[in-house]
């Protein structure tokens, strides 16, 4: 009889415990999840102070190459006055550029 017991308070126990889980308070937080995305998507990329690895991680269709060929084209003929001049850089097309148009700014 005493194992009999034992089985219905063990059972007893699980099932307070699985009804506490399922009752438990969710923790939201989206709030803060939009509020970094919101921000981030505020901030563009200055292409005259960014260096080759934000350009490869934060552009679309820029590898590493293609990253530091903009900033050696930077090099050599100093900061670019437009987004558009991106253009000029080899392995950048009108694609690469529309893709990421929104993302750029030059300071």
């Amino acid at each position: 009889m005493s194992y009999g017991f034992f089985r219905s308070l063990v059972l007893a126990v699980f099932a307070t415990l699985s009804i506490s889980a399922i009752a438990a308070p969710v923790v939201d937080s989206s709030p803060a999840v939009m509020e970094i995305s919101e921000k981030r998507q505020d901030e563009r990329i200055d292409l005259n102070a960014a260096d080759a690895g934000t350009l490869q991680r934060e552009l679309t269709g820029v590898g590493k190459s293609k990253a530091q060929a903009i900033v050696a084209y930077r090099d050599i003929n100093g900061p670019f006055s437009s987004v558009d001049e991106l253009l000029e850089v080899k392995g950048i097309g009108k694609a690469i550029l529309e893709s990421n148009k929104e993302k750029l700014q030059v300071k």
